[in-house]
């Protein structure tokens, strides 16, 4: 009999409506890697985040919008249109859009993190900060060419010819800071809470627990 309740019990809870917006509980220490968090489904007029806790969280398609790209890990999920950059976090209620410009081509595809997610066009990057679930941008200004853009679990970078752009899912939004004139970008090195960029006369490093750039100067020796 125990056993009979038992089953009834269990055939009751997964028929239980999904709640959506239902936060997972994602965890807070960078060191822990995280597994596949959210699902997505994409239907013909609607997009469909399912979390690994239970809940979804949908967006619909307007008329002619067609996905081009989606792609999930971790913590973070980004679907690219041919209108819109949407990205949705496990701890977001909603999913968060920013438009294309008239004259701004799409993204072919995102770099995904477990936590923090770029999307780069010819006129900006798009960073999206799984840790409070925010889509930011940077516009690049005029004749200012994107050079590289790399993620790693936690942190990503952003390299044009005249800034580099931090971003963390801890701290929140893109920090920059100058690339100067005469530097040429060598090498570009992450770990899942650091990147490291190296220039011809420089060192640059951006925690993802830290809002500032620490750099230290290359010694004639280590250029050569």
């Amino acid at each position: 009999m125990a056993s009979r309740w038992r089953a009834l019990l269990l055939c009751a809870l997964l028929l239980l409506p999904l709640r959506a917006g239902t936060q997972i509980q994602v965890p807070s220490d960078p060191r822990v890697p995280l597994g596949d968090l959210l699902e997505l489904v994409i239907e013909p007029r609607q997009v469909i985040v399912f979390g690994a806790e239970g809940g979804s969280i949908s967006a619909d398609l307007e008329l002619g919008e067609q996905v081009l790209w989606d792609g999930t890990q971790g913590a973070v999920a980004v679907v690219l249109t041919n209108r819109r950059v949407l990205a949705v976090a496990a701890i977001s209620a909603s999913w968060q859009a920013m438009r294309y410009q008239r004259s701004e081509r799409p993204a072919n595809s995102a770099l995904l993190g477990d936590r923090v997610a770029l999307i780069a066009t010819a006129k900006r990057a798009f960073g999206f900060d799984g840790g409070s679930g925010n889509l930011v941008e940077y516009s690049l200004g005029p004749k200012e060419a994107l050079l590289a853009a790399r993620v790693g679990a936690n942190v990503a970078v952003v390299v044009t010819d005249r800034s580099l752009l931090g971003l963390s899912p801890f701290v929140g939004g893109f920090f920059p800071t100058p690339f100067h004139v005469s530097e040429e970008l060598e090498h570009i090195s992450l770990t899942p809470n650091l990147a490291t960029v190296t220039t011809n006369s420089r060192y640059l490093s951006f925690r993802s627990d830290s809002k500032i750039w620490t750099e230290r100067r290359r010694t004639l020796e280590s250029q050569s």
